[in-house]
């Protein structure tokens, strides 16, 4: 059956198309808070809205706002931010190409092929275009609509930070930034930096690792000639991952498969497959493997209803014969991050706080949660049931937040990985299921 969403289907993918060809992965540049291009898409994006007749402000490019409505305040947050584009792509990262291609995506359709088609730019737009639509109908909502656009949501939130020191952050909302069918609690997170001393010198150099929230998919370490000379015998016990020696350079390289830090079970880290190689020659190798890829520690002990305590190495590098592993943890909701530290100094790992989020957590019978649950349901059919999740996202900036869409279980996961893509179907049902939502929660 047609919906008036339908409408808008064909500019919503240009839209998509534009935004998604900014590369707003986070730089260092000189004038910015989080790189040009960043800055770039903000405002583009603005622009966008305000040809739509919508209010606009840019809070210094760390964050925008859309305005529409009167009333108590409702708030969409979502981010213009991307993580690095990494390797292994067939098509440009940012090029925003089309085509029905199945060969770098198992589902058929066609397809916008690009960083931040999924996460969270091709949603962002949806939300966007759901507004334009309900304005165009004359629909007058009984709420202040805040559309709030991060752009560092990836890498530290200070974008938040910086809104809510120059406005005033609406009690309620939701964040197209997660999954269906409604997200009633997440897990906190921690990012860590931990230490381990090495105590010999077959390691000259290591490096690796492009973000806290990805999984290492590449090291490069250059080792002595003894270690190299034992890779031959060497038996790799981390699936999907390779090892390769150049003898005349000394250089090791490891290769894994990236993946969220969320959910580094569905990705293949690179870091662990170079240390279950050297843990043989370097006590301190020994213990960063036993902690980080056997659970000497007892992470995994602490677990609820929202899941168990998950740890993903997504950074590294060799200081001064000390290895440092920037580490994502992900513990569960009714836990605290004293329980988390606790056992790296009970474990005698050296670990340096380097950013924390508190869980969320939300009754399953909210009216906010109810009302998207039920949205979803009606416009898919399903008879779904609230989720938890170990992905952190805006719903926890708010007092009351959810996490709503735009992935749905059983989906091919292409969040922070090579050949991220948003299917033209997904992009017609987000833009249904958005205006719906916003909808109800402001008739």
């Amino acid at each position: 059956m047609a919906h008036s969403m339908d409408l808008y289907f064909e500019q919503t993918v240009e839209s998509v198309r534009e935004m998604v060809k900014f590369d707003s992965s986070y730089k260092q540049e000189e004038g910015y808070p989080f790189g040009k291009q960043t800055a770039e898409c903000l405002r583009a994006f603005l622009a966008l809205a305000s040809s739509f007749g919508f209010q606009t402000r840019n809070y210094d490019d760390y964050a925008g706002e859309i305005t529409f409505g009167e009333g108590e305040e409702l708030a969409i947050l979502a981010h213009l931010d991307v993580v690095p584009a990494g390797g292994g792509w067939k098509y440009p990262p940012f090029g925003a190409v089309v085509n029905d291609d199945v060969s770098a995506g198992g589902v058929k359709g066609k397809k916008i092929w690009g960083r931040g088609t999924m996460d969270d730019k091709g949603p962002a737009v949806s939300c966007l275009y759901a507004l334009k639509a309900l304005k165009d109908q004359g629909f007058c909502p009984k709420r202040k609509i805040k559309f709030i656009l991060g752009c560092n949501e990836e890498s530290g939130w200070k974008c938040i930070d910086h809104y809510k020191a120059h406005a005033v952050m609406p009690k309620e909302g939701f964040t197209p930034d997660a999954d269906f069918p409604a997200i009633y609690a997440e897990k906190g997170i921690l990012h860590l930096l931990v230490s381990f001393p090495l105590s010999g010198k077959d390691c000259l150099f290591l490096e690796g690792g492009k973000a806290a929230n990805m999984v290492c998919d590449e090291v490069l370490a250059r080792l002595s000639k003894r270690a190299g000379n034992a890779l031959a015998l060497f038996q790799n016990p981390i699936q999907n991952t390779t090892l390769s020696y150049d003898n005349t350079t000394g250089y090791l390289r490891a290769i894994g498969k990236s993946a969220h830090g969320s959910t580094p079970e569905k990705g293949a880290n690179a870091l662990y497959a170079l240390l279950a190689f050297w843990k043989e020659f370097d006590d301190g190798a020994k213990q960063a493997y036993d902690a980080l890829v056997l659970d000497a520690l007892g992470l995994t002990n602490l677990q609820d209803e929202t899941g168990k305590c998950t740890l993903s190495a997504g950074k590294a590098i060799l200081v001064q014969n000390v290895l440092n592993v920037t580490l994502d943890v992900r513990f569960p909701a009714t836990y605290k991050k004293e329980d988390v530290l606790t056992l790296f100094k009970q474990g005698g790992v050296e670990a340096k706080e380097l950013s924390y989020q508190a869980p969320l957590y939300n009754s399953k019978t909210d009216g906010l949660i109810t009302t998207l649950l039920g949205v979803y349901n009606q416009i898919t059919g399903k008879n779904a049931l609230p989720i938890a999740i170990g992905g952190g996202t805006y719903a926890r900036a708010i007092e009351k937040g959810c996490a709503f869409g735009p992935e749905i279980e059983g989906d091919e996961v292409t969040i922070h990985q090579p050949n991220e893509y948003i299917t033209f179907e997904r992009l017609r049902l987000l833009n249904r299921i958005y205006y719906e939502a916003i909808k109800r929660l402001c008739e």
